[in-house]
Parts: C-alpha cells; structure tokens; sequence
C-alpha cells in the first residue's frame, strides 16, 4: 500500500490546505481551539465556512475567535473530568462533521491522577477524547461522512502503551515516557475508530504537527528549552529554524479534518502533509510511526481497557 502524498509540505499553512475548500454547512468541534495549534485550526476552518465550536475548559478565551467569526461559538470542555465530557456530548444535537481532538498536556513534572485514577496525561490526552468521541459517536454517524483527527505527536516513536504498568503504579514516574505513552494511545485511538466505525461512514487519522511554540510547552524546565535551542541563555524564548509557526503546525490537522484531498482515507498517521512510514520505535527514528502505535491487537487492547472507565 503506497503512502499518501499531498502539494503541502511543513511550511503549508492551515488556510493553505483549505484554499478553494467551501465548508459552507459543515460542523466541526475542536478541541483545545482557544489558543496555539487549536486557535490556528479554528481559523482556517472557519475561514472556509465551517461552524466551529470550540471546545475548551474556559469558553471566555475563545472570545476573539467568537467575535471574528460568527458562525464560531465555544462551549465548556474538561478532557480531565468525564462528567464534563458526558455533559458536553448530552448537550449536543445534530450531526458533527468533524472532531479535531487537539487538546492536550505534556510532562507534567509530577505523577498526577484524575478521579479515575488515571495518569493525567494519559487521561487528558487520551481517555477524555476517548470518552468524546464515544459520546459523539451518534453525531458523527449522522454525518455520514465525518472525520476524527487525532493530534499526537513524534514523541510515539519513543514509548508505546505499557499494558502492564499504563497508570505508573510501580514504575517511577516520567514526564516524557508518560507523554509519549499518551501519544501512542492517541494513534491507537484512532486505528481502533477506524476498523470499529468504518460502516457508519466515519474515518480516523493520527497526525503529528511539529515544533511550534504554544502553551503546550509551560511545563517544560529551561534545561529542556535550552536543549532545543528554543531558548537562550538569559531564559528568552527563540525559535529555531526547525520550529513551526502555529498555521504551519496546524497544518496537517486541518488538511486531515476537512481537505477532499484526504476523504475516505482512514486509518493513517501524518507528519508535514504526508503520510508517514511505519518505523520500528526507539531513540533513533525522527519520523515516521512506530508499530507500537498502529499495531491492531494493542488497538483493541487499549479500547477495551478503557471502555468500562468511559460508560
């Protein structure tokens, strides 16, 4: 099966992979869509005429995106909180288009857990938009052509799902193992949306966006920054050439969600535009997707590990 290419590459901006695209009708939820990647993506769906509802804990930050484009509202969503994300899916009524789940947290410093007794990354990353989805599953299905884009991210290359140990119970804890954890279970979730929801009309790819200054990095340690070359020696923020700007990193999320150029396909993990390789995981790949992270059996696994949490 030869890989999937498009004209874009990882300079392409969000509007960019949407020009002459009339999403006039279409109705798309992303999550996180306040800021950073997430705010990137609302603006060029809504550019194209989307009705976009963005999805965050504090609607309020949305506000400027509201006012830019009237046919964009935010609503209330806590990834952390499944009686907030069932609150969310009861509240809606008609079809969903599509869903960006691009919320997200990344290294926490310290071993967290959410009610369910989730690492919280995981939890975040990964079980809330598990839950969301479930919830919208009705939604999307009325779409009868609707996408779930799954952000993750090149940290999967570097640790799958631990089945014996996903929530750090025995093992110490690690920010960075927790993350990539989290991000694999993200491409699994949507390997396991594609093989389950394909009759109901509904498709799920895996992107990865980049680097790209945003919240998403606060609780990183300048050690970390300095390593990158994203910060300098007086703690000021730099961004190196590798660095994307949020349009660019919002890119491929946006292409996945609503281009015609990728309908129907399903299953698959993005990188810059472009469907990426499957790779073996580890520390040497810099791109690509690990087996771990689309491989079948732990697709199943991973859902029906967190299928009792959700309902």
């Amino acid at each position: 099966m030869s890989l999937i290419t498009t004209p874009f590459g990882p300079r392409t901006t969000a509007a960019e992979t949407l020009a002459g695209v009339d999403l006039s009708g279409r109705r798309i939820i992303v999550t996180g869509g306040a800021s950073g990647l997430g705010a990137a993506t609302v603006r060029a769906l809504a550019g194209a005429g989307a009705e976009v509802t963005v999805a965050t804990r504090n609607p309020a930050d949305a506000d400027a995106l509201v006012a830019e484009f009237p046919g964009t509202r935010a609503l209330p969503l806590d990834l952390a909180d499944l009686a907030s994300v069932r609150a969310f899916c009861a509240d809606w009524t008609g079809p969903v288009d599509a869903l960006v789940a691009n919320a997200g947290v990344m290294m926490l410093p310290t071993r967290q857990v959410s009610a369910e007794g989730w690492e919280m990354q995981l939890a975040i990353n990964y079980l809330g938009h598990f839950a969301l989805a479930l919830g919208l599953h009705s939604a999307l299905r009325q779409a009868e052509e609707a996408r779930v884009v799954l952000v993750s991210s090149g940290a999967q290359l570097r640790a799958g799902v631990d089945f014996e140990d996903p929530q750090f119970e025995n093992r110490p804890y690690d920010a960075f193992t927790a993350y990539a954890q989290s991000k694999a279970a993200d491409v699994l979730l949507a390997a396991g949306i594609s093989r389950r929801w394909a009759e109901d009309g509904i498709t799920a790819n895996a992107c990865a966006p980049g680097f790209i200054h945003t919240k998403l990095q606060r609780h990183l340690d300048n050690a970390t920054m300095h390593a990158l070359g994203a910060m300098d020696a007086e703690g000021n923020l730099v961004t190196p050439d590798y660095y994307k700007t949020p349009e660019e990193g919002a890119s491929t999320q946006t292409l996945l969600a609503a281009s015609p150029l990728v309908a129907g396909v399903t299953g698959r993990y993005f990188e810059d535009n472009q469907e990426s390789p499957v790779v073996d995981g580890g520390p040497d790949p810099m791109e690509g997707v690990a087996k771990w992270s689309i491989a079948p059996d732990a697709a199943d696994r991973l859902w029906e590990y967190a299928l009792p949490v959700v309902r």
